[in-house]
């Protein structure tokens, strides 16, 4: 199975940990989803830009022809996520998690009518999206991530 080396740091926040944990120790049978929505979520491993440590977090589960959209929207924040800036210094260093098992993927930001098909599949998954990008004057980043090789 696919890990990132080094040290992990557990999210500072109490729900990320904890689905994290719940996701990855059952193999996704458990924590599959953002709360209680019933939103599928997947877990993203990645290497952190300033620390060099495992980061994990749980985002909504955007696949298409293998694929998955991470969806930088911070809840439609003026700001991106902290993640952001882990993807943008190692976008090698990702793995994404579907299921039981995590695989090597490798990220890339996309732009232009990639960008806006992405864009649609995302508010698809999960509406609340075209409400933060309605909250924020900042165009909300989509990375794209291929398994690896």
């Amino acid at each position: 199975m696919p890990q990132l080396s080094g040290e992990y740091a557990p999210s500072t926040s109490d729900w990320v940990r904890e689905q994290v944990e719940t996701y990855e120790r059952t193999g996704g049978r458990e924590g599959g989803t953002l709360r209680d929505t019933g939103i599928p979520v997947v877990i993203v491993s990645m290497r952190g830009a300033k620390s060099g440590s495992v980061r994990k977090i749980a985002l909504m589960r955007v696949e298409h022809g293998g694929a998955y959209a991470l969806v930088a929207s911070k809840g439609g924040a003026p700001d991106n996520p902290g993640w952001y800036h882990n993807l943008v210094a190692n976008p090698r260093e990702v793995t994404v998690q579907d299921g039981p098992e995590p695989f090597l993927a490798t990220v890339r930001l996309v732009e232009g009518d990639v960008y806006d098909e992405w864009w649609s599949r995302a508010v698809a998954v999960f509406p609340p999206y075209a409400d933060y990008r309605a909250r924020t004057a900042r165009r909300i980043p989509i990375f794209v991530a291929s398994p690896a090789g």
